[in-house]
């Protein structure tokens, strides 16, 4: 039977009923195993290779994301693996020129010293040719600036040069859009964000239906040993029981504050892919099944940005986005590539008329 994202969201990777026991047993807290003294191993041996509670997480991901999965201790510790396990001396990698801007330091360090080439390509294009490309890695919405491109059409143009495709699905997670369906080889997010959304956990993972790339990958982590603890793991599969409602909560967040924010003559380029009039609109619109709760706007400068943040009930000052509280972050002060202005706002699950009621306040006294 075919059920809805909030159904599979809170039944995803749960194991077989046992009479007497949870939904979801409890974080097994073990590094070596009992092994059979002539056999040796079965499901488990040891921690960093095998670990129950790390299986029911992946295979929750897995569900979701429409592909075997491997997580890690962090969405970075996920994505240099990925990049390190598929790229090799003489490769080349076109990488989003407005993504996370600790990739783009990760590939010009280094992937350079490794002997990788970078090729920088914005979320929104123009796109280059492919050609004598070996990994395409799309993020989108992109982080910070929120522009969305089309998966499938990039894709097909990537495959058809003989090119991976990578897709970030951090910001939209696997129930805003499902990038393996459009053509994607590989997924990689951050599960630190709005998959698990509660703020508490560090977390990554990696998706394929590709049996030589997950195989590559899961050497990688065995060897480097980049795996998420039990607790974490426990955390981070029972906080997704809830990404359902808490998606559709920040949303509906977002589309009121993104039309509030862009009725104020006070601000300036409101961004938000769910928004008629935004440059991704469209796409966004064809390709993905909900838009995130992430609006950027710009506030001037960073004094300004600070009075409004001092100024308001109900955000916080924080980096990272997703989680069940509102948060506002001035991306300048990371080394992003953005104006001194630039906010990139993360609409919590609180009420909507009094999130929009303290923003009101808090741009009035700002």
């Amino acid at each position: 039977m075919s059920y809805s994202d909030g159904t599979r969201a809170v039944h995803a990777g749960l194991p077989e009923p046992v009479v007497g026991g949870p939904f979801l047993p409890g974080p097994v807290f073990a590094a070596p195993y009992h092994l059979d003294p002539a056999d040796g191993p079965g499901d488990n041996g040891y921690a960093r290779t095998e670990h129950p509670t790390r299986r029911n997480l992946e295979s929750a991901i897995g569900e979701l994301e429409g592909g075997r999965t491997l997580v890690f201790s962090s969405g970075q510790a996920a994505i240099t693996a990925l990049l390190l396990a598929v790229l090799r001396t003489g490769d080349t990698v076109a990488l989003p020129a407005d993504g996370y801007f600790t990739v783009r330091a990760f590939a010009e360090g280094t992937l350079r010293d490794l002997g990788v080439k970078t090729v920088l390509v914005p979320t929104a294009g123009p796109y280059p040719s492919f050609d004598g490309v070996r990994l395409v890695l799309l993020e989108t919405p992109a982080n910070p600036g929120l522009d969305v491109c089309d998966v499938r059409a990039l894709a097909e143009a990537a495959h058809a040069a003989g090119a991976l495709v990578a897709v970030d699905n951090t910001t939209a997670t696997p129930l805003g859009q499902s990038p393996l369906a459009l053509g994607a080889d590989l997924v990689v997010a951050s599960g630190t964000k709005a998959l698990t959304g509660h703020s508490d956990v560090l977390l990554g993972y990696v998706a394929t239906n590709d049996v030589a790339l997950f195989d590559k990958v899961e050497t990688w982590r065995k060897q480097t040993g980049a795996v998420p603890g039990a607790f974490d793991a426990w955390l981070a599969h029972r906080s997704i029981a809830t990404l359902d409602l808490r998606l559709a909560r920040q949303t509906q967040n977002a589309a009121a504050v993104a039309e509030f924010l862009a009725s104020r003559d006070d601000v300036t380029g409101v961004r938000w892919p769910g928004l008629a009039g935004d440059p991704s609109h469209e796409v966004a619109k064809r390709q993905m099944r909900r838009i995130p709760g992430v609006v950027s706007f710009d506030l001037g400068d960073e004094q300004r940005v600070a009075r409004f943040l001092a100024a308001s009930g109900l955000v916080f000052a924080a980096t990272s986005f997703g989680g069940v509280h509102s948060t506002a972050d001035r991306r300048a002060q990371w080394g992003d590539d953005t104006s001194p202005g630039f906010v990139r706002f993360s609409c919590g699950i609180e009420d909507t008329a009094d999130l929009i009621a303290d923003l009101t306040a808090a741009l009035d006294e700002a």
